[in-house]
């Protein structure tokens, strides 16, 4: 992409600088005013209430879950554990196996994309080829494309070609609609490394490789962990491209299709949807905890200049 230089390095006159500072003083105040704080407040109590209400329907016994609502657990409260042995191992299709499923489904739907956005966006920062701008800003609107489009095309493939009930299905999938803001991600952060690195290492008489595994790959982990844990919240939580590819074969759905269809045809099992939703949140938890101090970082990788 064309880099912009402030003309004749001309800095903006002191009436910006001062208008932009009294700006940004006014929001610093307005967000960190008590009114302020008491909406954040409002907001995360309403947000918390329906989590907090499913996490102790999970515990109640089948027959109150039926019969009242989680409000009345603290009137008679009654605790169980049947409801997450028989949502894990109870039944024909019990969800330890769908979860294991999922993983085996999410890591690899998570790495492929890393690993080639990585190079892509190596190739469009540090290298020049013809059309290099328009193929970049042509990939970045890729992401404009609704995913549902492109189902029907893939599946056509994926049964010509017999991958069909296979977890390549999925793995292609989620990668290719994960590939355009992966790229766009990652290159944002690669052109924000210092070109001195980069000649640097050149003179050293490094080459590509050498450049980006021991250079970029280091410095861009902030932005790579940013996307690895939108990547793997999306493909974790995904339906609708597992019902497609995966949903008609068991033994490569994942856990968001057996959460579907927990409730059972006539509603019978519906009770199980809490703590089989609460089985599915543990790993996405311990991903973002684990990845959060990389996450805001990532984030604004490349958004400032300056």
């Amino acid at each position: 992409m064309t880099v912009l230089d402030t003309k004749d390095g001309a800095s903006p006159g002191p009436d910006i600088l001062a208008a932009a500072t009294s700006r940004s003083a006014a929001a610093r105040k307005g967000l960190t005013s008590p009114w302020a704080s008491l909406a954040a407040l409002v907001i995360a109590v309403l947000w918390t209430i329906p989590t907090f209400g499913l996490f102790l329907s999970s515990f109640r016994p089948e027959r109150d879950v039926q019969r009242t609502g989680w409000w009345t657990f603290f009137a008679n409260p009654a605790i169980t554990f049947d409801n997450y042995a028989e949502v894990l191992f109870g039944g024909n299709q019990p969800l330890i196996d769908f979860f294991a499923n999922s993983i085996l489904i999410t890591i690899p739907a998570v790495a492929i994309p890393i690993i080639l956005a990585t190079m892509a966006a190596y190739g469009f920062a540090w290298t020049k080829f013809p059309m290099r701008d328009t193929l970049f800003v042509a990939i970045f609107a890729l992401q404009i494309v609704p995913l549902q489009v492109a189902l029907l095309p893939l599946l056509e493939i994926f049964v010509g070609t017999g991958l069909n009930g296979t977890f390549w299905t999925v793995w292609i999938a989620h990668s290719t609609f994960a590939l355009p803001l992966a790229i766009f991600l990652l290159h944002n952060s690669m052109r924000e490394i210092p070109a001195e690195l980069v000649e640097a290492a050149r003179v050293d008489g490094a080459g590509h490789v050498r450049i980006f595994t021991t250079i970029m790959v280091p410095l861009m982990k902030p932005a790579i962990a940013a996307f690895a844990v939108f990547q793997f919240l999306w493909v974790w939580n995904d339906l609708l491209v597992a019902l497609v590819f995966a949903g008609g074969t068991l033994d490569v759905a994942p856990l968001t299709v057996r959460l579907a269809n927990l409730a059972g045809e006539r509603g019978s099992n519906w009770y199980l949807l809490a703590p089989g939703a609460f089985v599915a949140i543990i790993v996405p938890l311990i991903v973002f905890l684990s990845l959060q101090r990389y996450f805001v970082r990532g984030l604004l990788a490349g958004s400032v200049k300056g």
